[in-house]
């Protein structure tokens, strides 16, 4: 995997004030929603796992849809997909061996917009960090490809459970302010950028909340809680809205 990456880039490192700001990833960096592209390999590597994914379905994939259930309906499908995983090694090491399998497909779906902007923040620098409800691994591992491996990366706990590996903490709505204070960063939010409706709190957190790529039908709402003239932008997402970058 490490023949495919950019050169390690230098940037200046940054002082315990620097302004902090805030990078959701699926959606935001990367087009489209990473875990769900993993596990999906992850389920497809054998047929008893597909046939078993679409006996769970009726039930797991609706709760997906429901904030309240969101985390409960992950769950049963990273079940599936890695039944017989028995610790998390297990698990960050079949990650790897999907971003290596997976490299060109998965550098296509990095936003150039989204990095150029990263890296200007980086340059500046700002205290950059990146929360995701993703496996802090896979986004770890797709973000070598573009020389931001060192970025600290808070994301969704996994953990052994019922003969797999499980979400045991999702880096979602709440729970991923609580879980940025955990690590560290629990101080006021200079920049924050955002797909998802379900980063609410963190976006009406930061002194400079960005939308970034976000479903057509959440605009209305995102101008109603947010403040006037908060950017809803376009990074080049297909089908997402916002105004054109």
């Amino acid at each position: 995997m490490s023949a495919h990456r950019y050169p390690r880039l230098q940037y200046p490192m940054p002082a315990a004030d620097a302004p902090l700001v805030v990078f959701d990833f699926d959606h935001t960096l990367y087009d489209g929603d990473s875990g769900s592209h993993l596990f999906k390999w992850l389920i497809e590597r054998d047929w008893w796992r597909q046939l078993l994914a679409l006996l769970i379905a009726p039930v797991f994939g609706p709760m997906i849809a429901w904030m309240p259930t969101r985390r409960r309906g992950i769950s049963g499908f990273v079940w599936v997909g890695t039944l017989g995983m028995r610790t998390v090694a297990e698990f960050d090491d079949a990650t790897d061996r999907y971003v290596a399998a997976h490299t060109e497909a998965i550098k296509t779906r990095l936003l150039p917009i989204a990095l150029d902007v990263l890296r200007r923040h980086r340059d500046a620098g700002d205290r950059v960090i990146i929360a995701t409800g993703a496996p802090p691994e896979l986004a770890r591992a797709i973000l070598s490809f573009v020389a931001h491996e060192d970025l600290p990366v808070i994301g969704t706990q996994v953990g052994p459970k019922y003969g797999s590996i499980v979400a045991v903490r999702h880096c979602h709505y709440r729970m991923k302010m609580r879980m940025l204070a955990d690590a560290g960063y629990g101080g006021p939010v200079e920049a924050a950028y955002s797909d998802s409706s379900a980063d609410l709190p963190l976006l009406q957190a930061a002194r400079k909340p960005v939308v970034v790529n976000p479903k057509p039908a959440r605009i209305a709402l995102f101008r109603r809680v947010l403040p006037a003239g908060t950017p809803i932008l376009n990074w080049g997402c297909p089908g997402r809205g916002g105004e054109t970058v």
